[in-house]
């Protein structure tokens, strides 16, 4: 077995790091790289990966009920509509990461959602590679960033998303199971959805 799998309480490898904690645990195998579509949906999570720049993922689960409550369950129109009034509030609410760039990308992030003719699910998975590939073997096999993450970011800037770099858009890319990263042998079904 791979030094990159656990074995967890309940005798079934995991990646290594869904071995941490419970809420990794329970995010790797309910969510992370399995398909999510939805605009709503899609915009909730490039949000809190802009919200984990630079801060562990773990804190960002931990505040996933905060954030929702505070950006009215992550709908785009509602945040959209979001103003100064909005982002003091924001920026005084301990649940949440009170930054206050972020909080404004945030905003700036559902305004250029809105503004997608197609709809952010389209576009986003118009990035998805065309076949997943193979499960790496190891972390050292999972790239920190892709030509198509790169593709993404770049057409994310041009429409005005803020936070949404290559590697935030690749990490975008393998929680929404645009690509499977888990490692070769993990328990978590491919294409699972």
């Amino acid at each position: 077995m791979s030094a990159d799998l656990v074995i967890g309480e309940d005798g079934r490898p995991r990646c290594r790091w869904a071995g941490t904690t419970p809420e990794y645990c329970a995010y790797h195998d309910e969510e992370w790289g399995r398909v999510l579509r939805g605009d709503d949906a899609l915009y909730e999570r490039v949000t809190l990966e802009a919200f984990q720049s630079g801060l562990s993922w773990l804190t960002i689960l931990r505040k996933r009920a905060a954030f929702r409550a505070a950006f009215d369950g992550f709908r785009i129109e509602a945040v959209a509509g979001y103003g100064e009034r909005d982002i003091n509030r924001l920026l005084g609410d301990p649940g949440i990461v009170r930054n206050r760039a972020k909080i404004e990308a945030a905003i700036g992030n559902a305004r250029a959602a809105l503004a997608v003719p197609e709809g952010l699910t389209e576009l986003l998975w118009s990035y998805a590679p065309a076949r997943p590939g193979t499960r790496p073997a190891s972390y050292a096999d999972v790239p920190p960033l892709t030509a198509e993450s790169t593709a993404m970011a770049k057409d994310l800037k041009r429409r005005g998303f803020r936070f949404v770099g290559p590697t935030t858009a690749y990490a975008l890319m393998q929680a929404t199971g645009m690509v499977d990263d888990h490692i070769a042998g993990c328990h978590v079904a491919v294409g699972a959805s």
